[in-house]
This record gives structure tokens, sequence and C-alpha cells, in this order.
């Protein structure tokens, strides 16, 4: 068990170096940026291309996104999730490899090229299957061919990201769901290997910059005033991604719609450059507090539009950095209509984008300690923040766990059959 651990977390970790190495180069060569004394970021490569570059762009990943999709659907294997390769007590199917490297490389390519959704899928699928691989091998026994698969998500999450305390959570508190001894060694382990593989190529970084951030009693009254608001938008937010993956576009309908959804996306891209790629540009802006209230809350809306236009379409990928950066606008327009509107004292926008994102994450992705471990990570922030973070997170998560009981007693009230109905009385 403990060459699996190893060698799970220094495959994982090289998948996603080489991962991460592939993304750069497609944005590069998409966009036009990278040569010496140009542009060295996503945001300001988008922002300095011609707009005919951006449109291209997009309609390229609209065609790969289509195109791709579909012939995996047509031609490939069925895809087996991470959730169920792992399996609740035992591993379950496993994993076909070459249509879930196809998978992975689809999702890696739409993203370099500006679709909105995430990238940290494709490393962890990537993880989990060479740790497939691995636990075949070693001819582990069922429950540690579990651990073991989680851990190479985990891991792979934790090589593309550099959070290491961030992907030993996503195993525990998402995959296994459990913290038994065995289960936490592995997960750690494995991901503390996986973040320090990439260090050698990628550099031992962290992925936001952010300022001197202070703990004011006025930021303590916001966290606990916004939390729920943000709760109350995770939910709106996750219904509608519920929605738009439920109704996706199937078989050569998939097609089509990448061809319609991704250009206009590229038209949008003409007039607002922070929107493509997976929202970490709009989200560096929030936490510098350079978004001003009408901005933060036009990209929110545009962000939210795009998101489910690329579910809709069928497009694969992650909502992690997504939803992050959704709730990073939604506290910028909370806290610049808080410093605006009420004779309260002021906090700092940048400090709310982070207390903001966290919290939506945490809800939307249904994993708080995650999400909070990410957060840290992520920007580095000092440890008095941590305080205003729970606080936020703790407020969103009261806030959406009401909002979903109430969803379900209205999906029970609204039954013909339902206790306490007409029908069911009679």
């Amino acid at each position: 068990m403990a060459i699996a651990v190893l060698g799970t977390g220094v495959l994982s970790g090289l998948g996603g170096t080489a991962l991460s190495l592939l993304l750069h180069m497609i944005q590069h060569l998409a966009y036009g940026y990278g040569q010496p004394g140009g542009p060295h970021n996503f945001l300001q490569g988008v922002s300095a291309a011609p707009a005919w570059r951006r449109f291209a762009a997009l309609c390229a990943a609209g065609v790969v996104a289509g195109v791709g999709w579909w012939a995996l659907g047509r031609f490939g294997r069925p895809l087996i999730s991470i959730a169920a390769s792992v399996g609740k007590t035992g591993p379950g199917k496993p994993m076909p490899p070459f249509s879930t490297l196809v998978h992975v490389l689809l999702q890696i390519v739409t993203v370099a090229l500006g679709s909105p959704l995430g990238r940290e899928v494709a490393p962890r699928e990537l993880g989990a299957v060479l740790a497939t691989a691995t636990g075949r091998v070693l001819r582990l026994a069922a429950d540690d061919r579990r651990i073991i698969i989680a851990c190479g998500a985990g891991a792979g999450l934790a090589a593309v990201y550099n959070v290491p305390l961030g992907g030993a959570l996503f195993i525990l508190e998402v995959l296994l769901a459990q913290v038994g001894q065995r289960a936490v060694l592995c997960a750690v382990g494995a991901s503390a290997i996986g973040a320090f593989v990439p260090w050698a190529v990628l550099g031992n970084v962290h992925q936001y910059e952010i300022g001197p951030m202070v703990v004011t009693p006025a930021v303590m009254v916001w966290a606990l005033c916004a939390g729920p608001v943000i709760g109350i938008g995770a939910h709106g937010a996750k219904r509608l991604a519920g929605l738009a993956q439920n109704r996706a576009a199937r078989g050569v309908g998939r097609i089509g719609w990448c061809l319609v959804v991704f250009p206009l996306m590229g038209v949008l891209t003409c007039f607002y450059p922070q929107l493509p790629g997976n929202g970490r540009g709009p989200m560096q802006l929030a936490l510098s507090a350079q978004l001003g209230m009408e901005l933060a809350a036009t990209l929110l809306v545009l962000k939210i539009i795009v998101i489910m236009g690329a579910l809709r379409a069928g497009a694969a990928g992650g909502l992690l950095t997504p939803s992050l950066t959704m709730g990073g606008l939604l506290a910028t327009v909370l806290a610049t209509a808080w410093n605006l509107w009420l004779p309260l004292p002021g906090v700092d926008v940048g400090t709310t984008a982070l207390l903001g994102g966290i919290a939506f994450l945490g809800t939307f992705m249904a994993m708080p300690l995650t999400a909070i471990a990410l957060g840290i990570e992520f920007t580095h922030v000092g440890h008095d923040m941590w305080v205003p973070i729970f606080l936020t997170s703790a407020g969103a998560l009261m806030a959406f766990r009401i909002c979903a009981r109430a969803d379900r007693v209205r999906v029970v009230q609204s039954q013909p059959h339902a206790p306490g109905s007409m029908s069911a009385r009679s």
C-alpha cells in the first residue's frame, strides 16, 4: 500500500504537470501571447489579442467540443465518473483508459481555447485512471483499491493547483466520505507527493495574489450578513447547473449546440475579455478590488450565462474555479453596495471577494471544508482571516441547506399522492 501511495502521488503529479504545460501552450498559441516583453497571463493575453482572434479561438473551441465529444460518445466506451469508480463499499466500475484519456484531453483543449468551465476535472480523472492501473498491478485488496483511486484523483487536483491540504480533504470529504486513519494517511501522503512533483517544472507558486487583508468589526458584520445571501445565490446557480446538465445535448445535436454556443461566447469576448477561461482572471481582479459594481454585476450575469450555455451544449469540465469566481463577483457587488448605500463602516472589497468566493464554492460544490482549504492555499491568506472565512461559509451553508429542504418539501407536496394532499386524504 505504501508503494501504491508513492506511485500514485508521483504519477498524478507528472500527469498534472503535463496537462498544465499543454494548457499553457495552447493558450499561448490561440491568443498569441507569452513572448518576451508581452503579456504573460491568460487575462492579459486575451485582453491584448484582437477581437477576431478571440472570436476564432472560441469558434475553434466549439468545433473541438462538438465534434470531439460526439465522436467519443459514438465510437468510444461509456465514460465512468470518479465517484462511480471509487464506489461506496469497494471499487466500482473501472474507468476505460483510452476513452477517459480522450475525455481529459478534450477538456484541457477546450478550456485552453476559452471554454468557461474548469480544468480541474481532467487531472483528477487522469490521476484516478493511473491509480486504478497501479492498484491492479500491485494486486491491492478491494478496499485499498478504492482508497488508491480516490488518492489518484485528489493528488491530480493537488498537482495542478499546488494544494496538498485541499487535495487531501477532497479525497476524504468528497470521494471517500470517511476519515479513518488508513484513509487519512494515504490521502495526506499521495496529495503531498502530487503537489510536490510539479515544483521542478511549474514552480512552488500559489494561484492568486492578494494584498494585506485585515479583520475589522465591519468585515465580521459583513461576513455574518452576506453569508446567507451568498448561500441563496449558490443554491440558485446549482439549480441552473442541474437543469443545464440534465438537458445537455447528446449525439449529433451536441455538434450543433457547440457550434452555436461557443461562437456566441466569442462575440461576447470581443466586448468582455474577462469571460474566456475558467474565471481565474476575473477572480484575481475581484481580489485586487479592480472591479466596479457595474462591471462585477455584468461579469457575474455573463459568467452564469456562458457557464450554463457550455453545460447545455454538452461540453465537459469542472466547476471549481467557475464557482469560486461567481462567488467572488457576487461578493464584490454586495460589498460595493454595502459601502455605497448603508450607513455602516466600509469593508475592503478584495477581502470580501475572498470570503464570498470560498463560501460560494463550498456550498455550490457541497465541500465546505475542502473549499476553505483551497481558498487558503490559493492565496496564502493569513491566519486571522480564517475567522470571517468560517463565518461566511457557515452562513452560506445554512442558507443553502434551508433552500434545498424547501425544494424537497415543494416537490413532495406537488406529487399527486403525497401525504396531506387531497388525493391522499381521499
